[in-house]
């Protein structure tokens, strides 16, 4: 039987198309079998999840090697259809060199996207300098053209996420990124519409990309009508599936009760989703 997947340009393609216009929610799965059950439920594009990947293996956030987010790149691209973006973390390098390698990796695995933090990991230095972060920046970029260039490019400021929360410097970085080839924008932690509206209209037309990690007032039209471009929800489907497995096995383990299991998806569903 003649495969009909779409190739890896074809993802990359349709990815772009959607940053072109509109609003799209771009969910987080942290294995196959989320990925492959998002895809299901109709997402468009799916984003990897640094946390929740690091979390399912036994580790903190920012703890897990290039090589293992390597090979889980590949796994979760492998496993669907739809166009991927990887929480590509700050690129597992100190240097801007290292950065370009580790970007030529990646794209290797037939990832649609990629996104740069320019967060340090360092409590003493949360922040690259805005040079730094910029050359690593354009680095990736370099990287991205010497493959073909049409994997997308995501530039992040992680101000508000390293106690940081400077609206201003915020702008300046993901203006700075922009011109050094990112294709879209993104500053984790941005809650107010003051802050998103402000945000897009700094790095218009760029596309920007909205993380909603808890629960908002804000809809996804609401979002919308602000300009975002896509949302996405990093860790927080994996926590929320992490909490209700805490809950019933705190369940078990405190009170020997079994009622954490009520809301448990069917053993039956599940069965015949992925047998399809």
């Amino acid at each position: 039987m003649t495969s009909t997947r779409a190739s890896t340009a074809d993802k990359r393609r349709a990815f772009h198309q959607l940053h072109a216009a509109g609003c799209f929610v771009i969910p987080n799965p942290w294995d196959v079998g989320s990925a492959r059950m998002l895809q299901g439920l109709g997402f468009k594009a799916l984003a990897t999840t640094s946390s929740g990947f690091a979390w399912s293996h036994g580790h903190a956030d920012n703890s897990v090697t290039r090589d293992m987010v390597l090979a889980h790149l590949a796994d979760i691209v492998a496993a669907t259809d739809v166009p991927v973006n990887a929480d590509f973390e700050s690129g597992f390098a100190p240097d801007a060199a290292g950065v370009a390698q580790s970007v030529r990796l990646a794209v290797e695995t037939g990832v649609a996207g990629l996104s740069i933090e320019d967060a340090t990991g360092d409590a003493d230095r949360p922040l690259y300098t805005l040079g730094e972060a910029t050359e690593r920046v354009r680095a990736a970029r370099r990287a991205i053209d010497e493959a073909g260039g049409d994997t997308l490019l995501v530039g992040r400021a992680e101000c508000f996420l390293v106690g940081r929360p400077d609206l201003d410097e915020t702008i300046a970085r993901l203006k700075a990124y922009a011109q050094a080839g990112a294709d879209c924008l993104y500053a984790p932690g941005l809650s107010t519409r003051e802050q998103i509206a402000a945000v897009v209209a700094a790095v218009a037309p760029k596309p920007v990309n909205l993380l909603v990690g808890s629960t908002s007032e804000l809809t996804l039209a609401d979002i919308a009508a602000l300009g975002v471009r896509r949302v996405s929800v990093g860790g927080a489907l994996a926590r929320t599936a992490w909490g209700a497995f805490m809950r019933a096995a705190k369940l078990m383990a405190e009170q020997g009760r079994f009622d954490g299991f009520a809301d448990a998806a069917s053993g039956k569903d599940l069965n015949a989703f992925f047998g399809e």
